[in-house]
C-alpha cells in the first residue's frame, strides 16, 4: 500500500525553525517529484516547494524562497523541508505529496499521492 507520512510539525515562535520530514512506504520515490503543500484555515491549499528525486531539481513558492530548503534522501526514501525564519503566516497544515514524474518538478502540478498532514503553528 502506497503511503506518505509527514512528521516534525509543532508550535514555534516567530523567527524560529522547524524541520518536516516525509517518509514513503510501499513504493520507491525514484522517478517521482515530491512536493510540500500547505493549507491555512479558510484559505486554499498552496504549493510550497518540490524536489525531483532524480537529480534534485527544486522549486519554491516566492513566499518561502530564502527561508525554506527542501532536500531528499533517496536511500531512506524520505524528503525533508527545513523551515527557518518562520512567520505567523506560515501557520498551516503541511502536506507532502508524490507525483510520478521522471524529470523536473513543479508546485503547480497535480500530485497523485498525499500524506495526512502535520500541523505547523507559528505564534508568540
Amino acid at each position: 500500500q502506497l503511503q506518505l507520512v509527514e512528521s516534525g510539525g509543532g508550535l514555534v515562535q516567530p523567527g524560529g525553525s522547524l524541520r518536516l520530514s516525509c517518509a514513503a512506504s510501499g513504493f520507491t520515490l525514484d522517478y517521482h517529484a515530491i512536493g510540500w503543500f500547505r493549507q491555512a484555515p479558510g484559505k486554499e491549499r498552496e504549493g510550497v516547494s518540490c524536489i525531483q528525486m532524480r537529480g534534485g531539481l527544486t522549486d519554491y513558492a516566492d513566499s518561502v524562497k530564502g527561508r525554506f530548503t527542501i532536500s531528499r534522501d533517496n536511500a531512506k526514501n524520505t524528503v525533508s523541508l527545513q523551515m527557518n525564519s518562520l512567520k505567523p503566516e506560515d501557520t498551516a497544515i503541511y502536506y507532502c505529496a508524490a507525483e510520478r514524474r521522471p524529470f523536473g518538478c513543479s508546485i503547480r502540478d497535480e500530485y497523485q499521492y498525499w500524506g495526512q498532514g502535520t500541523q505547523v503553528a507559528v505564534s508568540s
